[in-house]
């Protein structure tokens, strides 16, 4: 996390008094009922949430297609399968949402990046670990001797479908019409996820020939999958060639997962700047978006949620480092007290910006602070009366979390007025999908700890909140 200024990026700087700025209240009683469907934290978009085998169908038959230089190896037969049930799905799906057949591409070919060099799209392969979609040559090809398998082993055969999805995506883009010669290169990177989301909930569904895919941890895996190919922290969506932070790829899957290619269609260049949320780091942020996780920025972190849920009447928790009123670790809250208590030697370390070394313990500051914020919305909860054991008081959770972030976010162009002087900083957003998709979270957890099953209902209402506010999250999960 960073602040708006130079001299507030310091510590002692951040302990300053945080002013909720005008046009940011936050009225919990008395808004009107909101419009829309809510959030089930039994589902994953309205599919029942399962357990069980993600991946290759067991039993059936590879397919049979022509690809430049495949070696017929386990990978190159995964990119096979997988292209050919992509296309399938776009054969049948393209005619109904454009009005026209889906004309199959023109070329497939694979190479080793540790191999024998060749020449795709006037590019040599040679050490590039990659996959893309070349328009000129109407040609996907695919790395399978470093991209493909590093992939398989990290997250998961269903990552490798994934990523040849997104190329298939590309490729309906161009087809469509929707993807435009000029165009910034994150409408199209957004369209692209937006219809692997599309074809996954066809996948999903069961549907498809080659693959099957469980819509609990399975899915899990392919948002986690997402973390893995954001863009470099810092980068700006507006540069070429960006692809976007992990938290615009992942709402992108969602957009087509849970509405289909129809809205995929409607992300353009408005629907993109109204919504991402990847921006460089500002030239004064001397932390570089990650600040230590100690008694001092927690105070920092205590008056912000204290200055964004000013509004709501809840009397603020008070904090104790060390011991805890509850079952929850490394943060807790005491209802009988209203009291968080909080084991800073565990969020330091969760708070850490990872090193190769250390990826599985360390996510970054905000997956720290989102988890003493969870313990504080807590008390929010309890003030208006809300139950807070059980699924739905877990997704309001993850939703009020969402509004805290929302809330201290600093669009260039539009959005929330920020509030006080602490702002998310490049990788929060990142690290709170992290944090989200973490087995034991508490930032999509009840008071006792225990978190909704679901990993896409998790992050679905930390979006939630973060775009459309508190009052989203206490009309919503009642």
């Amino acid at each position: 996390m960073g602040a708006a200024r130079r001299t507030a990026v310091r510590v002692t700087a951040l302990l300053a008094t945080l002013v909720l700025a005008a046009g940011c209240t936050t009225v919990i009683r008395g808004e009107p009922k909101r419009v829309g469907a809510v959030v089930d934290p039994g589902s994953a978009a309205g599919l029942k949430v399962t357990e069980g085998y993600s991946g290759p169908r067991q039993g059936a038959a590879d397919a049979q297609i022509t690809v430049e230089n495949a070696d017929g190896g386990e990978m190159d037969r995964l990119a096979i399968n997988a292209v050919t049930d992509i296309q399938k799905y776009w054969a049948e799906q393209f005619p109904v949402h454009f009005g026209k057949p889906y004309e199959p591409l023109r070329k497939l070919a694979s190479w080793d990046s540790g191999g024998k060099n060749m020449v795709l799209c006037k590019s040599n392969t040679a050490g590039v670990e990659n996959a893309f979609f070349c328009p000129s040559e109407d040609l996907i090809a695919w790395d399978r001797g470093g991209l493909l398998p590093t992939l398989s082993t990290n997250f998961g055969q269903m990552a490798v479908v994934a990523v040849l999805a997104h190329e298939v995506g590309h490729a309906v883009g161009h087809r469509s019409g929707i993807t435009k010669t000029g165009m910034p290169t994150i409408v199209a990177e957004q369209q692209a996820d937006c219809f692997t989301g599309a074809f996954f909930r066809h996948t999903a569904e069961g549907k498809a020939e080659h693959f099957e895919l469980s819509t609990g941890e399975g899915l899990s895996k392919i948002l986690g999958a997402m973390f893995a190919l954001r863009d470099q922290v810092g980068a700006s969506f507006t540069k070429r060639g960006a692809h976007g932070n992990a938290f615009d790829r992942v709402t992108a899957f969602q957009l087509g997962f849970g509405q289909g290619p129809k809205r995929c269609a409607t992300m353009d260049v408005k629907d993109i700047n109204a919504r991402v949320t990847e921006y460089s780091f500002n030239t004064q942020d001397d932390n570089k978006g990650n600040l230590p996780v100690n008694e001092q920025t927690v105070k920092a972190i205590m008056d912000s949620l204290k200055a964004v849920h000013k509004d709501t009447g809840a009397a603020p928790p008070e904090v104790s480092f060390g011991g805890s009123c509850g079952a929850t670790s490394p943060a807790a809250y005491c209802e009988s007290s209203n009291t968080i208590t909080l084991d800073l030697a565990k969020l330091a370390q969760l708070g850490k910006p990872p090193a190769k070394a250390e990826r599985a313990r360390a996510i970054g500051d905000f997956a720290a602070f989102g988890e003493i914020a969870s313990r504080y919305v807590m008390s929010v909860q309890k003030a208006v009366g809300m139950k807070l054991t059980g699924e739905v008081a877990a997704l309001r959770t993850s939703c009020m979390v969402g509004n805290w972030a929302g809330s201290l976010l600093q669009r260039p162009v539009g959005g929330r007025n920020p509030v006080g002087t602490l702002r998310i900083s490049p990788g929060d957003l990142d690290e709170a999908v992290s944090q989200l998709l973490t087995e034991n979270t508490l930032m999509a957890a009840d008071v006792d700890g225990k978190p909704v099953p679901s990993g896409f209902a998790r992050v679905e209402a930390f979006h939630l909140g973060f775009t459309d506010g508190i009052s989203a999250c206490t009309e919503d999960f009642r």
